[in-house]
């Protein structure tokens, strides 16, 4: 009877996530017709670093039933975040100054090699946020900066070699208006709190 209660309200959920996911298709859209119907001037990118940021975390958290932006975040359960750190498979990683300026390097060289124009770029101890005008899609982008930042920690000795330095996925946000970019730009520079 539990499990069918608990089966019952995860497909209503899901069926919520699928509702959410269509409105805010729609106004990605919507944004994109009146841009023109070129694509995102530039992409909001986050990403953190391995188990810092847990499901169940005080701060809220997002997990694959709960993703569309605009909504609310999950509510803490400190319950869930004991279960998902004891599930881990290794510490939380935070870096170093050294690492942070080795992960900021490796994404300036990345974006330029690739022509990528960064419009801001924040590397935190556990974290990253990073305002880039591609023409990939985010995913693609944030995939190719974490795979490069991961080769090169590991390349300098900064992180042992079966050290996974990033959590799963991260956050990709479409910028499609100029005023947008600078929103954006502001909270990389200045939402962080204080320098590292």
């Amino acid at each position: 009877m539990a499990e069918q209660n608990r089966d019952r309200k995860r497909a209503a959920m899901q069926e919520q996530n699928r509702d959410h996911q269509r409105a805010a298709m729609q106004e990605q859209n919507r944004d994109r017709d009146k841009s023109g119907g070129v694509g995102p001037l530039a992409y909001l990118i986050t990403f953190r670093t391995y188990g810092t940021w847990l499901h169940g975390d005080e701060r809220g958290s997002v997990d694959r039933d709960h993703n569309v932006p605009g909504t609310p975040l999950l509510d803490p359960d400190p319950q869930r975040e004991r279960e998902e750190r004891g599930r881990s498979r290794q510490a939380a990683v935070a870096f170093d100054e050294r690492c942070r300026q080795t992960v900021q390097r490796t994404i300036l060289d990345v974006c330029e090699h690739r022509g990528w124009s960064v419009h801001e770029l924040n590397v935190r101890s556990n974290h990253v946020h990073i305002v880039v005008s591609a023409a990939e899609p985010p995913e693609q982008v944030m995939r190719s900066l974490k795979s490069s930042t991961t080769r090169r920690l590991k390349e300098s000795g900064l992180i042992p070699a079966g050290v996974k330095p990033w959590s799963r996925h991260g956050s990709t946000g479409y910028l499609w208006k100029p005023h947008q970019i600078e929103a954006a730009c502001r909270y990389v520079l200045d939402g962080q709190g204080p320098d590292l």
